[in-house]
């Protein structure tokens, strides 16, 4: 039978789709126990159909962009018809569709009528996933199996019935009872997806349902198709560079692109780029997509839905065996921080098609996993600082860049955590934390400011891992067309004795005494356009704001300030900017 396509039912049918996603992610930021998930929101929701295609996702962090859709064809792959009512399947293993270990992805098959009818997920990282070091992140790892538990698709739920043998195995292998309970709460966000799926399915019936389903890939399609056609045809390249693998000192790799636009399609081909290396600093392919995913999203209509459609026009080129796509065993649990340098390499190609839309660099990503107890409960903590390590992105076309934003592949997602909350779950106590003068790359459109954070750690054992980049000056986040570059990462522990520690950008610091103060500065995005070119009056409130000094004022934008008033000096400015 023929069913006509509505154009207006088709949107009605992406929107219904759209929200339940949403309330999906509203169930895990009111159920979650970690902070990771509750306050910082590193998830991302989906709902796929039964071949597990995606028909929409709500990706709270954009790294997350292509991290359900090819584990969930792997579980259909894997288990075919074994699938039932009730069952419910765990995933992690970037070997089989994973994007990073501690991405711990719940799968539930939707039914109607005992016909699957779809799937939905949700992935949320967790704040320990087994492995050598509390936390996930180990920097140490020559091989997957020293950094966590792998899951390749399991399931934990058969017909409704939990499978307490798996469960328990599962959760032996793993430190913290709040990632069991995370894992409970992510369940019940399937359950949610479960739910409001079948209800439109039962309000408009399942073949009327399929039928638009197939309209809204094809339209999807479509709309990136002619985004693509905005792009002058061609072949553009770009590169960047990923500083310290953690294992050899000054050892760089290098990300080689070639983007290939013709008629509505775009390839991304990173053949070229560096080998695998020996330590963590690797992603799984799935990671790679993502990051190259969310950055070509940043460029087009922010609207186009999230579906199958919208990866149709689009083909990644990965060789296996690349740092970006590394092989069976490599240790990838860094591979999500790649994502910064592989947008600098998009950007960069792409700058002189669509110089409008790209953004100059955003400050690279300086991470520190805290663990250690917490005598205050005699407990355990873990911790990724997110407060201390959002830095500047990078300016645009006729807009500064963000301050305190944090890393691109979550561009904006991780929410700064709250200051009371923190010291509540933490025994740490916050001293300062703001914005960081002269820290944003100048120019005509500034980047986004970078933060000065300083914390007392008051936990004992603590153990603190350093996995980041950002800490040389040929790793500042890149100006374009005249904008110059932000400022660098820097760390350091200093201990109660009066001593010191600069962590690398990848390191275990072990043994840190409370009392210790660590101290981190994240840098700013780059700049756009010559900074002569920003209005005066804006620098000048900018000096009376803090957060550009004098100096920068007069010697990088040619703006003079009266030290006494610091109003806008405007003939001292107009000599200062004279050709």
């Amino acid at each position: 039978m023929s069913i006509e396509i509505d154009p207006v039912l088709t949107s009605v049918i992406q929107r219904r789709l759209k929200s339940i996603t949403e309330e999906m992610g509203l169930a895990l930021l009111r159920t979650t126990r970690s902070p990771i998930l509750n306050e910082a929101r590193d998830f991302v929701t989906g709902l796929y159909d039964e071949a597990g295609d995606m028909l929409e996702q709500t990706e709270y962090i954009p790294v997350l962009a292509f991290a359900l859709q090819p584990v969930c064809k792997a579980i259909i792959d894997f288990f075919g018809d074994d699938l039932h009512p009730g069952d419910v399947f765990l995933h992690n293993d970037v070997f089989s569709g994973g994007n990073q270990n501690n991405d711990v992805a719940v799968f539930r098959p939707v039914f109607l009528d005992g016909e699957p009818i779809g799937w939905a997920a949700c992935k949320g990282h967790q704040a320990d996933i087994g492995g050598a070091v509390a936390g996930g992140y180990n920097p140490d790892a020559r091989e997957v199996w020293q950094e966590a538990l792998r899951i390749p698709p399991l399931k934990i739920f058969d017909r409704g019935q939990r499978r307490e043998d798996v469960w328990r195995t599962i959760f032996a292998n793993i430190r913290y009872p709040i990632v069991e309970q995370d894992i409970e709460a992510q369940i019940g966000g399937t359950a949610v997806g479960e739910r409001g799926i079948v209800e439109l399915v039962e309000r408009y019936g399942i073949d009327v349902f399929r039928a638009h389903k197939e309209a809204l890939f094809t339209a999807t399609e479509r709309m990136v198709a002619r985004e693509i056609e905005a792009i002058p045809d061609g072949r553009y390249r770009g590169e960047s560079t990923v500083f310290y693998d953690g294992v050899t000192d000054g050892s760089e790799m290098t990300i080689r692109l070639e983007a290939t636009v013709e008629g509505g399609g775009i390839i991304f081909d990173y053949s070229g780029s560096s080998p695998q290396t020996p330590g963590f600093v690797n992603a799984p392919f799935a990671a790679t997509a993502s990051a190259t995913m969310l950055t070509f999203l940043m460029l087009i209509d922010p609207d186009i839905p999230h579906n199958a459609g919208l990866h149709r026009p689009i083909r990644i080129v990965n060789p296996e065996g690349s740092f970006l796509n590394a092989a069976f065993p490599a240790a990838t649990t860094f591979g999500n921080s790649i994502t910064g340098p592989i947008s600098d390499a998009i950007f960069r190609a792409l700058a002189d098609a669509v110089p409008k839309t790209v953004t100059a660099g955003w400050n690279r990503f300086l991470g520190f996993a805290v663990s250690g107890d917490d005598p205050r409960r005699s407990r355990h903590f873990v911790d990724i600082l997110f407060l201390a390590l959002k830095g500047g992105s990078g300016a645009t076309w006729n807009a500064d860049g963000y301050d305190h934003i944090g890393l691109i592949n979550c561009a904006g997602g991780i929410l700064a955590q709250d200051y009371e909350m923190f010291e509540i779950q933490n025994p740490i106590l916050l001293e300062r934390h703001e914005y960081l003068a002269d820290s944003a790359g100048p120019g005509r459109w500034r980047g986004g400011l970078g933060v000065e954070t300083a914390m007392r750690i008051e936990g004992e054992n603590v153990t603190a891992v350093a996995f980041g980049d950002g800490i040389v000056e040929r790793a500042r986040a890149f100006g374009l067309f005249g904008g110059e570059a932000g400022s660098v990462n820097t760390s350091a522990f200093r201990f109660p004795d009066g001593g010191e520690k600069v962590a690398k950008s990848k390191e275990i610091v072990r043994d840190i005494p409370p009392g210790t103060v660590f101290r981190q500065r994240a840098g700013g995005g780059g700049g756009y356009g010559p900074p002569r070119e920003r209005p005066a009056d804006l620098v000048a409130g900018e000096v009376r704001d803090g957060l550009i000094s004098r100096e920068a004022a007069r010697e990088i934008y040619r703006v003079a300030v009266d030290p006494e008033t610091l109003e806008l000096d405007r003939d001292a400015t107009a000599e200062l900017r004279r050709p």
